[in-house]
């Protein structure tokens, strides 16, 4: 098997490694500029904080409409919950306050980020059995688990991931068209 101890955690597995593939294609495609540009006044973006950490806008609760946001707020987003859910489901249970965890401060230094929580997490997917799926022990204390089991958290990775990946590839897009149609000087 490819994936997982289990045919179901094989699947999620199988899941993940689609969202990986669309993940690589976009991350390795963003630059510094590309992070902080904003597709529209009053964008979510990630700043200096003037004590050397790269903070993220956020606002509770979240205003509606929500804003636009930046590619270095949406790779801040993705780590930001990924970090959060590796620490409850693989880890020790011990997640960091939202405010703790900034954003790496480059593209290069957010892909190697994203791309170790991607390398946690598929390696703990590895490691489930049918038991582990089933269970709500590592979900337990998660703010969005409210007493999902592992595999219906997996599922929701999944599903996220590819949602914020999509969210990354649209802005890049956005991005790269404005820069085609600026004109030359």
């Amino acid at each position: 098997m490819t994936g997982g101890g289990t045919a179901r955690a094989g699947l999620l597995v199988r899941q993940f490694d689609i969202a990986r593939a669309l993940m690589g294609h976009h991350l390795g495609r963003i630059d510094g500029a590309a992070c902080l540009w904003q597709p529209a006044p009053g964008s979510w973006t990630v700043r200096p904080d003037g004590r050397g950490r790269w903070v993220a806008d956020w606002q509770v609760p979240e205003p509606d409409p929500a804003p636009t946001v930046t590619i270095g707020w949406l790779t801040w987003h993705l780590g930001f919950w990924w970090t959060i859910t590796l620490a409850h489901c693989f880890g020790t249970g011990a997640a960091p306050e939202r405010e703790e965890i900034g954003w790496p401060g480059s593209a290069a230094a957010t892909a190697e980020w994203i791309l170790g929580l991607e390398a946690r997490w598929r390696a703990g997917l590895l490691r489930l059995d049918d038991t582990d799926l089933d269970s709500t022990e590592r979900t337990a204390a998660l703010p969005w688990g409210d007493g999902r089991t592992l595999a219906d958290v997996a599922a929701w990775v999944n599903v996220e991931l590819t949602k914020n990946i999509a969210e990354i590839g649209i802005v890049h897009h956005l991005y790269r068209a404005r820069l085609a149609a600026a004109p030359r000087e």
